[in-house]
């Protein structure tokens, strides 16, 4: 072979293989359709903890609550606000009231937030296992279209028997 015929061949491989890496940058650095991009942290973290920690300071947060992830709800643009509560706020209704205000304050047409109080129990997926459902705390539903706005409770944070669910 020519000189000419290499040189395009080893250029073609280049090419080929810069492209292949790009791409592989490119999906390891998109978001796991967790956090809508407005709210990803804008800073990059040198480790793990520093990456979840920078997250998590990116999110809402208030008095005896705050953020834990978001995740959307398949490809709507509608998102699940995934929230803890602190333990010992547990059945103080005014910290539920102050995360759906500030959550949700300015929402249009559709806001929804779960609530925990432990963090390990906050599901990954918009759909939380029966574990899960079981330990929540509450959930607020915002939905303009079907004419929905409720707060419903779990028994341990509302003990009337007619307000509550057993999740």
């Amino acid at each position: 072979m020519n000189k000419k015929v290499i040189s395009s061949m080893f250029m073609a491989i280049t090419l080929l293989w810069s492209a292949q890496v790009l791409a592989e940058e490119a999906e390891s650095a998109e978001p796991a359709q967790e956090t809508p991009s407005a709210e990803a942290p804008s800073t990059e973290a040198s480790s793990p903890e520093a990456a979840s920690q920078a997250a998590t300071q990116s999110l809402p947060s208030g008095q005896g609550w705050r953020v834990v992830r978001i995740i959307e709800m398949g490809n709507s643009g509608k998102f699940v606000h995934m929230v803890l509560v602190d333990l010992n706020k547990e059945m103080d209704k005014t910290v539920y009231s102050a995360a759906i205000n500030q959550i949700c304050g300015k929402a249009t047409d559709f806001c929804r937030i779960r609530f925990w109080t432990q963090e390990r129990f906050i599901p990954e997926k918009v759909s939380p296992t029966a574990e899960q459902i079981k330990v929540q705390k509450a959930e607020f539903l915002f939905n303009k279209a079907a004419s929905i706005r409720q707060t419903t409770w779990s028994c341990a944070v509302n003990p009337d028997k007619t307000q509550c669910v057993n999740y």
